[in-house]
């Protein structure tokens, strides 16, 4: 049962406001966790399509968007912790867990730890890695020319990387959108953010536990998380299904939603025609 419903939600989660949208019905929800550094409005064109669906969920991670939090050390553990206390607030046993970049990374934390509380997993843009030294000494270089210089070429050369290169022509009240919403969070959370992202520990030796039915979806484009990432997760994540979105970057679910859409759809239709199938099958035996 929902103890509320609707957009520009509030709950206290582990001593913070946590914002959030919830509408839809459905037994298991899907839930929508947004990469660094977004919130939950990159995942609006997805909640208004899939609201029809099922119920769906987008929580702003703690210290971005609405859930705000500059005191706390960010770390993934934390974002899978508050995960798991927001779901256990809004009485959620189980739920679909959809994560992008980030997102896919407290995803991946998320199933390791707490595998029960889980129907099924879509990975988007995403990798089980932990950052190389390499890519941990460019985030700390990056955190001293913030600390240094303010945000401002950092969220100008994070668009340059994450958006395919046709999304420029095609996409600009798009790229415009997500600058607006990157240009909103302090200096003071994309630093820790991407402390969080660089301390991260990898998860690719967990894969072959998985038992979830597993959608991995990637852009065509991506280089942040190469396809050669979501392939690796395909590998070893048994059973698992994999889509290469094309004409897309690192945020596929922006540049290209309706090609990201329908595959979630057949994703979740697959669901439930298994668990039709079960249900006739416990009334056979």
């Amino acid at each position: 049962m929902k103890t509320s419903s609707g957009y520009n939600l509030t709950t206290i989660i582990n001593n913070i406001p946590l914002a959030y949208d919830d509408t839809g019905t459905g037994d298991v929800p899907l839930i929508f966790l947004h990469g660094y550094p977004f919130d939950r409005t990159m995942w609006k064109n997805q909640f208004e399509y899939f609201k029809s669906v099922t119920r769906v969920i987008a929580p702003d991670l703690r210290g971005f968007g609405g859930s705000k939090d500059e005191e706390t050390s960010l770390n993934i553990d934390l974002f899978t912790v508050d995960l798991i206390a927001f779901m256990d607030k809004l009485r959620i046993r189980k739920a679909i867990l959809c994560g992008l970049s980030m997102g896919g990374y407290i995803a991946l934390n998320a199933i390791k730890r707490f595998p029960d509380r889980f129907e099924a997993l879509i990975l988007c843009d995403t990798q089980c890695i932990a950052d190389t030294a390499e890519a941990k000494e460019k985030r700390y270089a990056s955190i001293e020319a913030i600390k240094a210089n303010g945000s401002d070429t950092f969220i100008k050369d994070f668009i340059k990387k994450i958006f395919h290169p046709d999304s420029f022509r095609t996409k600009k009240e798009v790229i415009g959108g997500l600058h607006q919403v990157m240009s909103a969070h302090s200096d003071k959370i994309l630093i820790a953010g991407l402390k969080a992202l660089a301390e991260r520990s990898e998860t690719c030796s967990a894969l072959h536990n998985i038992n979830a039915p597993t959608l991995i979806l990637c852009g065509d484009g991506d280089q942040v998380t190469p396809v050669t990432k979501s392939e690796m997760l395909n590998n070893d994540i048994q059973g698992s299904v994999f889509r290469v979105i094309e004409k897309a970057g690192h945020v596929s679910n922006l540049e290209q939603p309706e090609t990201f859409n329908t595959h979630i759809l057949y994703f979740l239709n697959a669901l439930n025609t298994i668990e039709q199938l079960n249900e006739k099958q416990v009334g056979i035996n």
